[in-house]
């Protein structure tokens, strides 16, 4: 049992600090000092994809610069509106892999349970950004449909929550829901896949923690990081908190045109995670979700990227560099 204080770097809950997002693109100008003329683009682009940044987050964005690297993870833009035949509300036909509600069956031994139908902030190149959550929301009477499930499937010894974000739900509520999953006698782990950590560190508590660590089943955090400028001292003590108790803490990035498509911002983030405990995971190319075609960096330059990482880095910090395909049966390396 861990010993239930609140770190000093916490200086309020994470409850309040999620209910105090900024949703208004008008706030988020005004906020960061940002060129007007690019205001009513943001507003019918936040029509598309709802805007939705924590204060945290937005703390470490360079004020005045419309082309900061975390700014332009959560900006709606007017490129949001480029169509291309290419790209789909649903890439990875994540439909025709959802047996029942709430829960994604793609791959064999494991299986995604759908935590929380929103997130604390709102990446504009999120793939799921048109899935059918209202048909997805979760509760206990869809996780109880979802638990029997994964009971009768024997060979899944892994259950992914993801979302949404699923630490955006009570402790109370994610507690139940790790004790239910550990009844199920053939799972093994527990990942959890969280952007919280990065965007939201005062979320990791050490209630939370012990949740997370009580299960028999072996927990693994997935964390989501872009670029070296998301990493910051809150950050890191989040992670050393997780990390202290034995929490298995990886990193998966999507590559990006215009905010990380450089080697060394790549190479210096495997090393600033490293230097905080998590071992780079994915390097994913995006999606082809609608309204993400200006993010898209083609296949070849990926290749180069991912060549000088190998060169400048031990093999322990160099990401697999992978795409997500409908119908294989696990991530395709590139």
């Amino acid at each position: 049992m861990i010993h239930r204080t609140i770190p000093t770097w916490q200086t309020r809950s994470w409850q309040d600090e999620l209910s105090q997002l900024i949703t208004e693109p008008e706030a988020l100008f005004t906020t960061l000092k940002l060129d007007l003329g690019h205001l009513e683009a943001a507003k019918q682009a936040a029509n598309l994809f709802p805007l939705r940044v924590t204060q945290s987050f937005l703390n470490r964005m360079k004020p005045g610069d419309i082309a900061d690297p975390l700014l332009l993870q959560v900006l709606p833009l007017a490129e949001e509106f480029n169509q291309h035949p290419d790209y789909s509300a649903d890439p990875l036909e994540e439909a025709e892999s959802n047996p029942v509600p709430g829960l994604i069956h793609k791959y064999r031994s494991r299986v995604l349970l759908i935590g929380a139908p929103q997130c604390a902030i709102n990446c504009r190149y999120c793939f799921r950004r048109h899935f059918d959550y209202q048909a997805n929301s979760p509760s206990r009477a869809q996780w109880l449909d979802a638990l029997s499930y994964i009971r009768s499937t024997q060979d899944i010894d892994e259950v992914i929550l993801s979302g949404g974000d699923p630490l955006v739900i009570s402790d109370r509520q994610l507690a139940w829901l790790i004790d239910e999953l550990s009844a199920i006698p053939h799972l093994q782990r527990l990942r959890i896949h969280s952007r919280l950590p990065i965007v939201l560190p005062s979320r990791v508590t050490p209630e939370l923690v012990n949740i997370l660590t009580s299960s028999r089943l072996q927990p693994v955090l997935v964390v989501h990081c872009n670029h070296p400028q998301e990493l910051d001292s809150e950050v890191g003590a989040a992670f050393a908190l997780l990390r202290n108790q034995g929490i298995t803490l990886l990193n998966q990035t999507v590559l990006l045109k215009g905010i990380n498509n450089v080697a060394e911002t790549l190479i210096q983030l495997s090393k600033e995670l490293f230097k905080l405990g998590v071992l780079p995971y994915y390097l994913h190319l995006l999606d082809k979700v609608e309204g993400t075609t200006h993010f898209d960096q083609n296949e070849r330059d990926a290749k180069g990227l991912h060549m000088a990482m190998l060169a400048h880095l031990p093999g322990y910090l160099v990401p697999k560099l992978v795409r997500e395909e409908a119908g294989a049966t696990s991530k395709t390396p590139v």
